[in-house]
Formats: structure tokens, sequence, C-alpha cells
């Protein structure tokens, strides 16, 4: 499978966005690995303790993010980015849910990159509370940049 440049811009945008609504948009960096289930089955056993493949995985790095999901950078020196973390992402896993959901591969790209982002904010949906609150910043952030469900 391969990523268009215009996939390449969504992915861009999506994380553009997601740190504008955050207000770190000018200093946050973030890195996304495109992999296939193989890699991302390798990664999520050995950090998880999960063998099986899975859509996307964050790695956090921002030690400027506080506990109420805004990252806290006014402790962040001015002149410096702010490492937010790394994304990786199954292609082949975003393929079939965008097939399973009855959308495109590029509004599973676009889910799956602001899923990761806010991972990397300090989100998480380990409970239905959680679930809930994610969900909705996932979707306020896509219907930003006009990706509803199709």
């Amino acid at each position: 499978m391969i990523l268009t440049p215009a996939m390449e811009q969504m992915l861009t945008q999506v994380l553009n966005k997601a740190a504008e609504v955050y207000g770190i948009q000018q200093r946050a960096e973030v890195s996304v690995v495109l992999a296939d289930d193989e890699y991302i089955h390798q990664l999520n056993r050995q950090y998880r303790g999960k063998d099986t493949p899975t859509d996307v995985l964050s790695f956090a790095m921002n030690e400027y993010c506080a506990d109420d999901h805004e990252p806290d950078i006014a402790d962040a020196p001015e002149d410096i980015e702010i490492l937010l973390g790394d994304i990786v992402m199954s292609l082949e896993t975003a393929a079939r849910q965008a097939e399973e959901f009855g959308h495109s591969l590029e509004r599973e790209l676009a889910y799956l990159t602001v899923h990761g982002m806010l991972h990397l904010l300090g989100y998480d949906h380990e409970n239905e509370t959680e679930r809930v609150e994610m969900r909705q910043e996932e979707e306020y952030i896509l219907s930003l940049l006009g990706i509803t469900r199709e």
C-alpha cells in the first residue's frame, strides 16, 4: 500500500490542527511511522504485552504535558521544540478498518492520526468516561478540517 502525497498532506493537516487546538503548533514535534501489521504487532507485543497487531500506537515523550491534557509549555525553554512523541500506524489495519466501517482510507488515517496525537497529549480511553471525552475531541478536531464520518 502506498501513501499518496494527498494522504501525507492530510495527515500533516490533522496534526497541525490538533496542535493548533491545544496551542502548541509553533513548538511541537511529532513523528509518524507508517508500518505494516507485522511491525506494529512486534511493537504491541514488546511495549504493551499484547500479542496482536493493532491500528495505532503512541509513544509519548512530552515531559511538558499536564494532567488535564493541556500541554504545559510554560516550563519548556523558549528556544526548544516540544517533542511530543511518536505515532505508529498500520496501513494494513487502517485499510481493513476503513472497509469494515464503510468509509475511505483517508478518513481512517485521519482518525488514527488524531487518536494517536491525543494519546501523546495525555488522553486515554481506559474507561467509558475517558472514551467519550477522547471521542468528542477526535471528532471535534476532524470536524474543523471538514473530515466527517462518511
